[in-house]
């Protein structure tokens, strides 16, 4: 299994549909000034999207993010047409690495790739390691780019590994992928720890110090529970959405919006198919034959992989939701957690389909547009649209200030 998206969500369990760019409806005359206000708001707005798998391309096919692509999701064009202002880049470590070994070597390989791309493209693109680094790098015309570590093994049962990936820029760490590790429990896997271990406390305690945020997308219920009461800053779901809506484990109950909101954490909402439709997966079922002979077929060839099943479901069309239904989960977030505690964390090329209309992220101006037709304020779409992340970022590190002025 060589990536994310051929490794596990084309085994069509959860995750299955159509990447395909199709043609954008634009809005009707009568929507005009509505489009345009949307437009003047997302520029003016700082925009945040903390999970894009597109590393997983970076890395495992050679992909060059500086030119357009035809397929997927994220491309530096495409990011600059979508408005983006920083992007977390997923340092994501599929769970056979804890399995056979070599998980923090494949962490370190996707942060190498990360730095040639922005070594490659030193006028489009620039790291950050902080809220503050955001700011100044949007001000400057630039993208920000930023890591997240997906899958706690990928430090190796280490708190010194921990420390090194902050010091390489990994700002913020997903406890668990679809494993339990040896130290916490996850939603995708048999719980063995009853949450989180004493060691795993420690790493929560270390993140903490480091200013390096907690995120508890993908760890069970008991995990996240065990996260809240162990932290002493804000934490994230990097790529979460409302179980209220979309009842899967990989998303969040009411109990734990209103938990997390407690915490002074934000739930950056999932765009996947799967995780805003609770439809979607019936739906899928009927292609899963023709996707596992496809996923059995291409076994060893992820890039020939994809173009298949964009093939196939190009031949199906009206699998995909409504974007509707995406603005329902941050609706929902909004008044179930409040305004403050609700943003944007797409899974851009880690899912295999995205609302109608989303079909990349340039197109993400349309979520500002639906906000504006809902009636959301502009300070607050502002909010959702990366004010709300930055807000907790700051947050962790002022903790992290205060910690290591204590252990002195």
């Amino acid at each position: 299994m060589r990536n994310k998206i051929a490794g596990v969500l084309f085994l069509a369990i959860f995750f299955v549909g159509n990447v395909v760019p199709s043609p954008q409806a634009p809005p009707t005359p009568s929507d005009e000034k509505l489009w345009a206000e949307a437009q003047r708001i997302h520029r003016e707005a700082i925009v945040v999207d903390t999970h894009s798998d597109v590393t997983s391309r970076m890395l495992d096919e050679g992909f060059d993010i500086g030119r357009r692509a035809s397929d997927g999701h994220m491309d530096i064009p495409r990011m600059k047409e979508g408005g983006i202002d920083a992007q977390f880049f997923a340092i994501y470590v599929a769970a056979r690495y804890a399995r056979e070994g070599g998980a923090a070597r494949r962490a370190l390989e996707m942060i190498d790739v990360v730095y040639r791309a922005l070594e490659r493209y030193p006028n489009d693109l620039e790291l950050a390691l902080s809220a503050d680094d955001i700011r100044r790098i949007a001000r400057a015309g630039k993208i920000a780019v930023l890591m997240g570590i997906e899958g706690g093994h990928a430090i190796e049962d280490s708190l010194g590994a921990l420390r090194m990936f902050y010091r390489l820029g990994v700002r913020y760490m997903t406890l668990t992928h679809t494993n339990t590790n040896n130290w916490a429990d996850s939603s995708g896997d048999q719980p063995r720890h009853n949450g989180l271990t004493e060691f795993g406390r420690q790493v929560v305690r270390e993140m903490n110090r480091l200013g390096m945020l907690v995120d508890i997308s993908h760890v069970s219920d008991k995990t996240f529970y065990d996260v809240l009461e162990t932290t002493r800053a804000p934490v994230i779901a990097s790529h979460s959405s409302a179980r209220a809506l979309t009842n899967i484990p990989r998303n969040m109950d009411d109990d734990m919006l209103r938990a997390l909101a407690r915490n002074g954490g934000v739930v950056m909402v999932n765009f996947g198919s799967a995780f805003v439709d609770q439809g979607y997966s019936e739906r899928r079922e009927r292609l899963r034959p023709q996707l596992e002979a496809l996923r059995a077929r291409y076994a060893n060839d992820p890039v020939r992989l994809r173009q298949e099943t964009e093939r196939l479901f190009r031949e199906h069309p009206g699998l995909r939701p409504p974007l509707s239904r995406l603005i329902d989960h941050i609706d929902h977030i909004a008044k179930v957690a409040g305004i403050d505690h609700v943003g944007l964390g797409s899974d851009f090329d880690g899912v295999d389909s995205m609302p109608e209309g989303l079909d990349d992220c340039s197109k993400l101006p349309l979520i500002t547009y639906e906000l504006l037709k809902r009636g959301y304020s502009e300070r607050d779409i502002k909010k959702i649209l990366g004010e709300n992340f930055l807000r907790v970022f700051a947050r962790a590190e002022e903790v992290a200030r205060h910690l290591q002025r204590e252990s002195r």
